[in-house]
């Protein structure tokens, strides 16, 4: 028992670049899940959030590079979440961002502050207030010299920032979102809601055969053809090119949809 429990202790605990990209394949699967029942597609959810398309896609699929930095995407998952009609604040808070670092305190710390004596406090205040008066001394004389120096090129300065052409604000309008979308294939999402069979096969080629239980979520992708068969059609959402999920069919009844990618504009 003890040689078990130690070799329990021993395995290798998830990194924390691990634990975001499970958690949020976990959560962007929710957030699909619940957009399908309320049949919003992306293009209506940047409108509600104001979150650009290829941010809202590369959360639902769980795509943690195509994403910022960790703390900006618990931000994104919150609004999204409020937008769905989650509690954002407590729905992005799984979604790890810092790992929980133990602080300890250093054993000699208390002992010495301890020790200090009256008397040895005394001279302990008058130190640092002397070090505090001369550094607010230096820095008081520093500022107005830098203060003087800098008078007449600040005035020269603003004379020309007056003159130069304001910058050019980068935006991402609804077009660009199109333009994005348009230069995909075809991508299909699949919600089940029983457990089903299914075969996916991408220009040709068999991507996925085999029984997924009730809950899963799963994308594929294709640049030509995208094929898609169950055996239990009534018990399967499909969603094409993100667009509101439709059942593939009845409950029980065998189906078999081929979806073609749309000619680049």
């Amino acid at each position: 028992m003890k040689w078990l429990r130690r070799k329990q202790d021993e395995q290798p605990q998830l990194s924390l670049e691990q634990q975001r990209a499970e958690k949020l394949a976990e959560l962007g699967a929710q957030l699909w899940a619940a957009r399908q029942e309320k049949s919003l597609s992306l293009e209506e959810m940047v409108a509600m959030t104001k979150i650009p398309w290829r941010l809202l896609q590369a959360i639902e699929e769980g795509n943690l590079n195509d994403l910022p930095e960790p703390i900006y995407i618990q931000g994104l998952i919150r609004q999204f979440a409020d937008a769905l009609g989650f509690n954002g604040a407590e729905f992005s808070s799984e979604f790890p961002v810092v790992s929980p670092q133990k602080k300890l305190q250093p054993v000699g710390e208390s002992k010495s502050i301890s020790l200090l004596r009256p008397f040895h406090l005394y001279l302990l205040y008058i130190f640092v207030i002397i070090c505090s008066i001369s550094s607010l001394s230096q820095l008081l004389n520093h500022a107005a010299l830098k203060a003087d120096q800098e008078t007449t090129p600040l005035i020269n300065q603003e004379a020309v920032a007056a003159d130069a052409p304001p910058k050019p604000i980068k935006t991402e309008s609804v077009s660009d979102i199109t333009k994005e979308k348009n230069n995909q294939s075809v991508q299909v999402g699949v919600t089940l809601k029983a457990s089903s069979w299914i075969r996916v096969v991408a220009d040709g080629k068999t991507q996925f055969e085999g029984t997924l239980p009730e809950g899963t979520h799963r994308v594929w992708k294709a640049q030509e053809q995208l094929t898609v068969k169950t055996t239990n059609a009534g018990g399967v959402l499909m969603s094409v090119n993100q667009q509101a999920a439709k059942k593939m069919g009845e409950l029980g009844e065998e189906e078999e949809i081929k979806i073609a990618a749309r000619p680049q504009l």
